[in-house]
């Protein structure tokens, strides 16, 4: 018998996470989602993950609350799950942090900044001094 903690891993779950497993590109992932989900679902979700990076980028509540317009109820259960779940939010955070340092490792004149409403990660290349525009 499935503890109460894992009674959301039905058959349909599963399969959902087999489709997910398929997607190969950005691309394929927006066209999901977007046929998969409300766009009501999807900024909740782009929501989520935007918490969870600046959480992790250490801003306090008020802050990210701010930025995402998240209330300090939502932060805090995602705190929560980002401290003490299943370690999904770790993981991807930390694949997010290695592809970024990948990505421009190839371009030591590339940098990693943190957009200011939470949007993600981007590549933005540094000019060096004199550099045309």
């Amino acid at each position: 018998m499935q503890s109460r903690a894992d009674d959301w891993r039905s058959g349909d779950v599963e399969a959902l996470l087999d489709a997910l497993l398929q997607v190969e590109t950005r691309e394929e992932a927006a066209a999901f989602l977007r046929d998969l989900c409300t766009l009501g679902e999807l900024r909740d979700l782009a929501q989520r993950w935007a918490v969870v990076r600046l959480l992790d980028a250490g801003l306090h509540y008020s802050e990210i609350s701010r930025q995402t317009g998240a209330s300090t109820a939502t932060i805090t259960r995602i705190a929560s799950w980002l401290n003490h779940g299943e370690g999904g939010y770790r993981l991807l955070l930390d694949r997010s942090r290695d592809g970024a340092q990948a990505s421009t490792a190839s371009y030591p004149e590339a940098s990693t900044t943190l957009s200011p409403k939470g949007g993600g990660h981007r590549v933005a290349p540094v000019k060096p001094p004199g550099a045309a525009r």
